[in-house]
């Protein structure tokens, strides 16, 4: 059972690249939110209700059970992620639910469970609730997620433009007001019905249907026409900005959920991972690029946060995955490496610099322990072995054990 939630935590909550079953298990999940947007929009052609309606239905039904599945499934190995691991098999599962991925995965199997429970003239209406479904696009799309991201980041300056427009929209109408009341009471008799007006002129809609009929209320009209260009520049360009910021950044930001995925930091408090991502710097390499070279000073330490290295020593080739870090032994001793690391597909990796891995030890004593015993357990092992210290910095501590030539793979779970 414990081997199949790994997998299935795998598949659902850390497919990677590297990874073609979670890869496949992705796009089915995102081909299928698309089919059940299709179908919900489909539903309400009166010709295509008629014809093909059951059938809809019946797919809908379909549709929906998987979502069901797939929910229970994320419940189900909520407590293997890292941050939430340390609140038990309850609580990490009701943070879990409260997570707003997980809200938006409880609103896509909505409709499902409200089909029993809602009349037959109310069923029309969960072809709205299905098309929210298409919300679940976010875990799947980074751009939506910068989207998102990048709106969040401006909800202030957005608050702000927004203010302006209401504010711009109030005095509009009230000069509308006290030109145009006595010409047209009946369109402009009070503020709120020559905000109609103001709303349709701001924002270059122009219905035609409420029109200024005086001269100083034409001139009004003019101006509030040519402020609205300037209004709704103000959001667009807000948005576009920080949208263009996120996306060229996304590849060299530490995320706090990239950093609680490391074992050597999924015991930390929220706000020392959050403390540990202000110090490491994300730098993405591609299939064959190297990363650090035989003979080289070594002035970081690496943490893999998706993808894989392949370590090559004169004894043998060890290939690193997903969690593992090395490179901290040469830096805390101040060696030169003996062993060349490349990327063996496209890997993210995490960089902590010689003096961020000082102050962060110096923060964090128990951190610091479990660096310190580590490098101490690589080190005795060496002298053991008769093998030269610095190769053995970069091995796992399960690749330790492989004999002379082998290529092994380390485990994710352990340190590197």
């Amino acid at each position: 059972m414990t081997s199949f939630k790994k997998r299935l935590y795998r598949l659902l909550e850390e497919g990677r690249e590297s990874d073609h079953a979670a890869r496949r298990v992705t796009r089915v999940l995102v081909a299928l939110v698309l089919i059940t947007v299709a179908i919900s929009v489909l539903e309400t052609v009166p010709a295509i209700q008629a014809s093909w309606g059951r059938r809809l239905s019946d797919v809908q039904l379909g549709l929906g059970l998987v979502f069901l599945a797939e929910y229970l499934c994320r419940l189900l190995v909520a407590d293997l992620h890292p941050p939430l691991r340390r609140y038990g098999p309850v609580g990490s599962r009701l943070r879990y639910a409260m997570q707003p991925m997980a809200i938006i995965d409880l609103l896509a199997i909505l409709p499902l469970l409200l089909v029993f429970v809602l009349p037959v003239t109310a069923l029309p209406a969960l072809a709205v609730l299905r098309l929210l479904r298409f919300l679940k696009l976010l875990r799947y799309s980074p751009a939506l997620r910068s989207l998102a991201a990048a709106m969040v980041g401006e909800k202030r300056a957005l608050a702000a433009s927004f203010l302006i427009v209401c504010g711009v929209i109030l005095v509009a109408s009230t000069l509308m007001y006290l030109v145009e009341h006595d010409e047209q009471p009946d369109v402009f008799g009070s503020i709120p019905l020559a905000a109609w007006w103001a709303v349709t002129t701001a924002t270059t809609t122009g219905y035609g249907d409420v029109v200024p009929s005086t001269a100083l209320g034409k001139m009004i009209a003019g101006l509030v026409m040519l402020t609205g260009y300037a209004l709704l520049a103000l959001p667009v360009g807000i948005i576009a900005s920080a949208f263009a910021r996120e996306v060229h950044s996304r590849d060299f930001v530490v995320t706090w959920s990239m950093v609680s995925r490391v074992p050597l930091f999924e015991d930390l408090k929220a706000g020392e991972v959050a403390e540990v991502a202000k110090l490491l710097r994300s730098h993405v390499v591609t299939a064959g690029e190297l990363i650090a070279e035989r003979g080289e000073i070594a002035h970081c330490m690496y943490f893999v946060a998706s993808g894989e290295v392949e370590v090559t020593m004169p004894s043998g080739i060890v290939q690193l995955g997903e969690g593992a870090y090395f490179g901290e032994l040469a830096l805390l001793r101040q060696r030169r490496h003996l062993a060349t690391v490349r990327a063996v597909e496209r890997t993210q990796l995490l960089v902590l610099d010689a003096a961020s891995l000082k102050h962060l030890m110096l923060r964090n004593p128990e951190l610091a322990r479990r660096i310190q015993s580590e490098a101490e357990a690589r080190e005795a092992w060496a002298r053991q072995g008769g093998v030269d210290l610095i190769e053995e910095e970069l091995h796992q501590p399960e690749a330790l054990d492989l004999p002379s030539g082998h290529t092994g793979r380390a485990r994710d779970e352990g340190p590197a």
